[in-house]
């Protein structure tokens, strides 16, 4: 009797170990193999997917030199700026510099050397050196060719073109740029002033002086991938409309609801949002403005959340439609 319970719960254990790791296999399989991503050669998944290296001298972009912006090729996500970009004599391509929060550092499997990965998707890029003397950056992003495309810069100032503007004030602009700036179809966010009456103000005259300007965020996005009514949504739904000259702990006209609208049919989905949020009960305090002259605020504003590595404390995203 004893040997039957002992060998069922054998049994019983050996089939969770097997299911945890067909589960964890599934997982790791959903992630190569993002739905979302470009489709990969197999010389290319070798490399970004399972942390190849491409030879020295023979990539596409080891000696390449045109101006314009180097993206991860299985995610797209923009990673450096050909204007970082130097020839270190190794033949790989090297940068002193990535774009802000596009490239994450992890301890090596060898040890000793520092790997650097997108910081979208995970892709094997290359390695950081640091202090080798080539520029006064002294560091050297070694890249694989291979992991990277590029976009020549008179393609990006096509793209520009084709993008749209939306304004949004929803409490302090940290935490309402938070949600924005990881909202695909969204190009950039940039943190300013607005809705008020004093030229190029200050943060420290817009919270404690009476400039009228609210705090508020500019986001730049692509119309093919995304909508204003779909920003507009995240909008209501990243920050309380119902509150009155502030949000959360943050008190004053700066942090008032509003959405600034850039043209009529801004404002006409931004009315019909309120409108279905009124018949759901709630009493929308945000106001509707045409939009004026943006003011971008200081340098120590812009990616809060994103570089110093912390969360809104007065931003909760909440289901409302």
């Amino acid at each position: 009797m004893r040997k039957n319970i002992r060998k069922q719960l054998w049994q019983a254990i050996f089939a969770v170990l097997v299911l945890g790791l067909m589960t964890s296999a599934a997982t790791a399989e959903n992630k190569e193999t993002d739905m979302s991503w470009n489709k990969l050669t197999p010389e290319e998944e070798r490399v970004i997917a399972h942390k190849g290296t491409e030879r020295a001298f023979t990539g596409e972009y080891w000696n390449h030199k045109e101006d314009g912006t180097y993206v991860c090729r299985r995610c797209d996500n923009p990673l450096f700026h050909s204007g970082a970009k130097f020839n270190s004599g190794t033949g790989w391509p090297s940068f002193d510099d990535e774009i802000d929060g596009a490239v994450k550092r992890l301890p090596d499997g060898d040890g000793m050397r520092t790997e650097i990965v997108c910081a979208s998707c995970d892709g094997h890029l290359g390695h950081v050196f640091m202090n080798e003397g080539f520029t006064s950056k002294n560091t050297r992003h070694c890249v694989n060719s291979i992991s990277l495309n590029f976009i020549p810069e008179e393609h990006k100032a096509a793209a520009a073109r084709k993008t749209q503007k939306a304004i949004f004030a929803g409490g302090c602009f940290w935490g309402v740029e938070h949600y924005f700036a990881i909202e695909p179809g969204v190009i950039s966010t940039t943190v300013g002033y607005t809705g008020g009456h004093k030229d190029n103000p200050t943060y420290k005259e817009v919270c404690y002086t009476d400039t009228g300007h609210a705090e508020a965020i500019e986001v730049v996005f692509d119309p093919d991938k995304t909508s204003f009514e779909k920003l507009a949504r995240l909008f209501f739904e990243t920050h309380d409309p119902t509150q009155v000259d502030r949000q959360g702990p943050d008190i004053g006209t700066q942090y008032r609801s509003a959405v600034f609208y850039i043209d009529d049919e801004q404002k006409a989905v931004t009315e019909k949002l309120i409108s279905a949020l009124e018949d759901k009960g709630y009493k929308v305090a945000t106001k509707v403005e045409k939009a004026s002259r943006f003011w971008d605020a200081e340098d120590y504003h812009q990616d809060y959340y994103a570089k110093t590595g912390r969360e809104p404390y007065c931003h909760v995203k909440i289901n409302r439609f």
